[in-house]
């Protein structure tokens, strides 16, 4: 996948819900990007940290505005590719699905489960080429390695570094009983309801992605039910946790992935029919 744009940018940070701005930039611009997919979730706003160009997508839009199942990934991720970018660092809340991954933690998740109903649109191959990128190891190694260094110099950061992301459809939380086969049967760790396709068209698009998780709630499997007013407390913390580990992910990210440690700036080498 080769885009040109006149404007560049070298990271990505996609805000999920609670984040929808990104203090700190200077240098600012906003974009309206047009794609062959659409409209991507909001304008994206490009600006400058500690000397790298930094394009900065909410997820959700400004405001909440878009529910998970209607998000536009494919233009979302076409938009920061037409940019130049190269590293997408992606925020998410999660509820958990073990004690001791608690509310206001972090995750780095390795693995996914996508338990989404094929209603979104989830490839940039639907015809004409064929390919089957690899989902092995669906987050890169690189940038996972970069991320955890820079939460542990965040004083009030507990990072998991580990964890399998259930993907749900969602906007509706889980039932008691699909809670339960989540955590005792698929033994997954964290759930939310955006990660694919969105890591996965990233993986298409040949970006070094990974998602740092962060936990609002236990989910129901722990009897009490969930509630919007509960996650929405735990959220407003988290964003301000997130506000302070992007400076330092910043800080640490060289020029180049290092294609020892992950394969997705060539995905497509091996993925082509």
């Amino acid at each position: 996948m080769i885009i040109e744009t006149k404007k560049k940018a070298e990271v990505a940070i996609i805000g999920g819900s609670g984040l929808y701005e990104l203090p700190g930039l200077t240098n600012v611009e906003e974009l309206k990007i047009y794609t062959p997919y659409g409209q991507p979730s909001d304008n994206i706003i490009i600006g400058e940290l500690y000397g790298r160009k930094i394009a900065f997508l909410p997820r959700h839009g400004r405001g909440h505005k878009i529910p998970p199942h209607r998000i536009n990934y494919r233009a979302n991720i076409w938009a920061l590719k037409s940019l130049g970018v190269k590293w997408v660092i992606a925020f998410s809340a999660v509820g958990s699905l073990r004690w001791d991954y608690k509310p206001g933690d972090f995750v780095l998740p390795d693995q996914f489960i996508d338990m989404t109903k094929g209603i979104r649109d989830f490839t940039f191959f639907e015809g004409g080429v064929v390919a089957h990128v690899s989902m092995a190891d669906p987050f890169c190694e690189h940038l996972r390695e970069i991320i955890a260094e820079a939460a542990s110099n965040v004083e009030d950061i507990v990072l998991h570094k580990k964890g399998t992301y259930v993907c749900i459809e969602g906007p509706r939380f889980s039932t008691r009983a699909e809670s339960t086969i989540w955590k005792e049967v698929f033994k997954a760790d964290i759930i939310g309801m955006t990660l694919v396709p969105e890591v996965t068209l990233a993986c298409e698009a040949e970006l070094c992605y990974a998602t740092v998780a962060m936990v609002t709630d236990y989910d129901v499997w722990a009897e009490k039910p969930v509630t919007a007013e509960e996650v929405v407390k735990v959220m407003k913390e988290n964003t301000i946790k997130a506000r302070k580990l992007i400076p330092e992910i910043i800080k640490r990210l060289p020029r180049e992935p290092d294609e020892r440690k992950c394969s997705c700036c060539k995905a497509l080498e091996t993925a082509l029919v």
